[in-house]
C-alpha cells in the first residue's frame, strides 16, 4: 500500500542546514491503523507532510500502490491528493457555510461528480460513524466529536487507498477522542480503510495496529499491538517513550 524508503529532508533557515529526516523507511499494509509517534521535532509532520506531497523530499521514495508520488507533476499529484488520498486534520476545516451532509461531499463535489449515487454515499457514511441525526446541521451546531468525525466521513466519501490523519483528536476531550478514534476503527473494519496517523497521544495510538517511534529524524522502533489489550498496549507505549526520554537526555 503505501512504502516509505530512505526518505531525507532538511530545510535551510538564513545560513543553517537543519536535517529533519534522516533516511525513514516505514510500510503500512493494505487496512492497516498505523500510528507515528515521537517528540517534538523527531519529524513526525514533516514526514506527513512529505508523503501527501505537500512538501518535496530531499531524496528517497514514496510509492502508493504502484505510483512513486515524488515523481508526479502538479496535476497527476493534484488528482492523487483528490481521488487516492483521504486528510483528516486536527482542526477540522469544515465550511461553517455547509451543513454535515454537504461537507462530507465536498470532495466530489470538486471532483464535479454528482448524482444520486454520490448522495447514497455521504448517507452510509453518515450511518457508519452516528451522524446520520445531525446530517442537516451546521458545524456551529454540533460537538468537536461530531466535526471529527464528520471529517473522517469526509475524508473517505472518494473511498481514497490511505487516510492521512495530523494529530486528529489533539483538540478534543476523552469522549470526543474515543469517539473518533472508533470512527477510524470502523472505517477500518467496515469499509478496509488504510489508515496513518501522526499522534502524540498514547491513548489513541493504543488502538492502532502498529506504531512507529520517530526519534531525531529516522525510525526508532515500531511496536505492534498483535493479540494484547488496548490498555497493555498503551502501557508498553509508555514505558517505550520514556525509555526514549532517558537515552535522549543521556544522549
Amino acid at each position: 500500500m503505501l512504502t516509505v524508503t530512505d526518505l531525507h529532508k532538511s530545510f535551510q533557515v538564513g545560513p543553517a542546514t537543519y536535517e529533519v529526516l534522516k533516511g525513514v523507511s516505514l510500510t503500512v499494509e493494505d487496512g492497516e491503523f498505523v500510528a507515528v509517534m515521537g517528540p517534538s521535532g523527531s519529524g513526525k509532520t514533516t514526514l506527513l507532510n512529505c508523503i501527501s506531497c505537500y512538501i518535496p523530499a530531499d531524496s528517497g521514495s514514496i510509492r502508493l500502490g504502484q505510483r512513486d508520488l515524488a515523481r508526479l507533476d502538479g496535476d497527476a499529484l493534484a488528482e492523487v491528493r483528490n481521488r487516492k488520498l483521504g486528510f483528516v486534520f486536527q482542526d477540522f476545516l469544515l465550511l461553517d457555510g455547509l451543513t454535515v451532509r454537504e461537507n462530507i461531499l465536498l470532495p466530489r463535489i470538486i471532483a464535479g461528480e454528482t448524482g444520486g449515487d454520490m448522495e447514497a454515499a455521504a448517507d452510509r457514511l453518515c450511518g457508519i460513524f452516528g451522524i446520520g441525526h445531525i446530517k442537516d446541521k451546521y458545524p456551529a451546531e454540533i460537538s468537536g466529536g461530531e466535526k471529527q468525525r464528520t471529517a473522517v466521513a469526509r475524508a473517505l466519501i472518494n473511498q481514497p487507498l490511505l487516510i492521512l490523519a495530523d494529530e486528529p483528536t489533539g483538540n478534543l476531550d476523552s469522549k470526543s477522542t474515543r469517539a473518533v478514534i472508533d470512527s477510524f476503527l470502523q472505517a477500518r473494519d467496515a469499509l478496509g480503510a488504510t489508515i496513518f496517523m501522526v499522534t502524540h497521544d498514547s491513548f489513541a495510538a493504543s488502538f492502532c495496529d502498529r506504531v512507529v517511534l520517530l526519534r531525531d529524524g529516522v525510525v526508532n522502533r515500531t511496536l505492534v499491538r498483535g493479540d494484547k489489550e488496548r490498555s497493555a498496549f498503551q502501557d508498553e507505549l509508555l514505558d517505550t517513550i520514556k525509555l526514549l526520554d532517558k537515552e535522549g537526555t543521556a544522549a
